[in-house]
């Protein structure tokens, strides 16, 4: 279970498990309650984000289509961005005329191969734009 708050992650635990015991007392039942904490929401540092989203409208211009999204997808990423300020984004890679549109984790999913020139282009950009450099 994830959330975007700490605090309500530690809620919603203590909640289930309070709920769990009040039906089960209800019913004459006992319980044994095991919680695993997975992976925490990821936290995009706005000034990293902001970063990003500059270097972003320098390779696809000012009309890029930057959509500021929260998301509870599970991500190793999140334990980075708990402890280095950092910006988890999205690059598109789909392409319909390829029948390359299939979702993640979909078994005919694929990507074009033309998205990796752009990442890197975008990667580019964010380092000149993070270090004050030009890289070429």
């Amino acid at each position: 279970m994830r959330s975007f708050q700490p605090e309500v992650r530690d809620l919603l635990a203590r909640r289930i498990e309070e709920i769990v015991a009040g039906i089960c007392q209800a019913y004459g039942a006992t319980y044994e309650f095991q919680y695993e904490r997975g992976y925490p929401a990821v936290h995009n540092d706005p000034a990293i984000a902001a970063l990003v989203e500059q270097a972003a409208r320098q390779v696809f211009g000012s009309e890029a289509a930057i959509v500021p999204e929260m998301t509870l997808g599970g991500e190793d990423v999140s334990f980075f961005l708990n402890e280095v300020p950092g910006c988890y984004f999205f690059l598109g890679s789909a392409n319909p005329a390829k029948g390359l549109d299939y979702p993640h984790h979909h078994p005919r999913f694929d990507f074009d191969e033309a998205a990796l020139g752009i990442g890197v282009e975008l990667f580019l950009r964010c380092i000149e734009n993070y270090t004050g450099k030009t890289l070429g």
